[in-house]
């Protein structure tokens, strides 16, 4: 498998920080890190010029890993309630996505984390209690605890269960009921 060798002028997300020189296969450079400048021939000049740079950038980076890591530390078995409709069986009208999620995340204080931080595996449809798992970085990794709950105030619910039940009876058992109509 032929791979081409590229100076990384910023850093790319799983690939490497400024100044790196990695290896790619030729479509990846071809078609996405040469066009947007993200990538350049490699060459002793460019390195050295990149050095100072990349000096700074890996020490901004130890900043933001340390952040990550206590960030971690404080949502890990964090509880988040989200309220949704739902039917009377507890299936949502709407689910609930990742971007949702993450944005309660962020309401709740946490700021850093980003919609592509959630990962939730199949839609949630249903009232229930799901364990959310939180990956900011292959190492950096929480779970949260996540329910949601109904819109509907549960007084509201067992009224309507009661209203469902409840059966009519006559207040003189055995006697004829008459109405007056108007003529």
């Amino acid at each position: 498998m032929k791979q081409v060798e590229l100076l990384l002028l910023d850093n790319v997300s799983n690939l490497g920080i400024i100044g790196d020189v990695v290896k790619v296969k030729p479509g990846y450079a071809r078609n996405y890190l040469l066009p947007l400048g993200l990538a350049t021939t490699p060459s002793e000049a460019a390195v050295k010029r990149l050095a100072a740079r990349r000096a700074e950038v890996a020490a901004e980076m130890a900043v933001i890993r340390k952040q990550h890591e206590g960030l971690i530390e404080k949502i890990n078995e964090f509880e988040l309630t989200v309220q949704r409709s739902a039917n009377e069986q507890g299936v949502l009208y709407g689910g609930v996505t990742q971007h949702e999620i993450a944005a309660a995340l962020r309401d709740e204080g946490f700021d850093m984390i980003e919609d592509r931080h959630v990962r939730v595996g199949d839609q949630i449809k249903r009232l229930d209690s799901y364990a959310i798992p939180v990956v900011i970085d292959k190492e950096l990794k929480a779970e949260i605890k996540l329910w949601v709950v109904s819109d509907k105030p549960a007084e509201e619910l067992e009224e309507q269960d009661e209203v469902e039940g409840e059966v009519v009876e006559d207040e003189a058992p055995g006697e004829p009921i008459t109405a007056e109509l108007d003529e």
